[in-house]
């Protein structure tokens, strides 16, 4: 029964997400340049989410019917796809918080550091750490599916007593994952009370945003996106029974990245860089 709850969700996903992100990336791409550092960062998190949503076929498929058609190589794919969105998503989402937390809170001093060649130099950065610690994962997870003689996902299905597919580097890479979560979402809450403390107090510089409502938004989501949706799943490391349903529900952040694009660029954005611009040649 617990199968089934599992296909329905990852296949709402799909049916959800896959479109909202594909719009979304069009948007960005055809609609919003990439001469900014907040559009160059979510596009690159468009493709993360659009890269986990490829994947979740295989787990519906998984979960309907209880077998793995395909070769174990493609269930460590399967399974990187996953954990590459977690850590991906959580980087971007970190860079998109602390650009808008440049842009609200020291707009003039960081002009020169919000630049879409930095921008892009993070992104492809971020990207080569997810591949790179891609390879000793993918090796501990083979290992431990041609030991334990399993289907893809079946030892998600284990009880306590049953082995975890993860050696110990595997396990070490488990704690930096849980190390990254925790330290991204430190600086979100950062970002967020500075943010918060200069709209709401520093009247002159918060009388540059033209729509505070949206900032806050873009911030809460932000929050709402470790506090639910990241944190949960890395914490699996302690509470492997629970990987199922916290897989499920780390998913679903894919479906809701498109609400933070429309906030970040609903008129807001471009009228703070108008007075940018206007500021900058006064």
């Amino acid at each position: 029964m617990m199968n089934l709850a599992y296909a329905l969700i990852f296949g709402f996903v799909i049916a959800a997400g896959l479109p909202l992100n594909a719009m979304s990336l069009w948007i960005l791409l055809r609609h919003h340049s990439l001469k900014t550092p907040s559009a160059v960062f979510m596009v690159n998190l468009a493709i993360s989410d659009l890269l986990l949503i490829i994947s979740l076929p295989m787990r519906v498929y998984f979960y309907a019917t209880g077998m793995w058609p395909l070769n174990n190589m493609a269930c460590i794919w399967v399974r990187m796809l996953f954990r590459n969105n977690i850590r991906s998503s959580s980087i971007f989402i970190t860079f998109i918080s602390v650009d808008r937390l440049l842009a609200v809170v020291y707009p003039l001093r960081s002009r020169y550091l919000r630049t879409s060649s930095k921008a892009w130099k993070g992104a492809a950065l971020v990207w080569l750490i997810v591949v790179v610690v891609n390879v000793p994962e993918s090796v501990g997870f083979s290992r431990f599916l041609d030991e334990a003689k399993i289907a893809c996902f079946e030892y998600q299905n284990a009880t306590f007593s049953s082995p975890a597919p993860s050696g110990p580097l595997n396990r070490a890479i488990d704690y930096f994952q849980l190390v990254l979560l925790f330290t991204m979402l430190a600086v979100n809450i950062v970002s967020t009370a500075l943010v918060s403390w200069t709209v709401q107090r520093h009247l002159h510089e918060s009388a540059r945003v033209n729509n505070k409502v949206n900032v806050m938004l873009i911030f809460a989501m932000n929050l709402m996106m470790f506090t639910v949706f990241f944190l949960p799943v890395s914490l699996v490391v302690f509470f492997e029974y629970y990987r199922p349903a916290l897989s499920c529900l780390a998913s679903l952040n894919c479906c809701l990245d498109p609400l933070l694009y429309y906030f970040s660029f609903d008129g807001f954005w471009k009228r703070k860089e108008d007075v940018d611009t206007s500021l900058a040649r006064e």
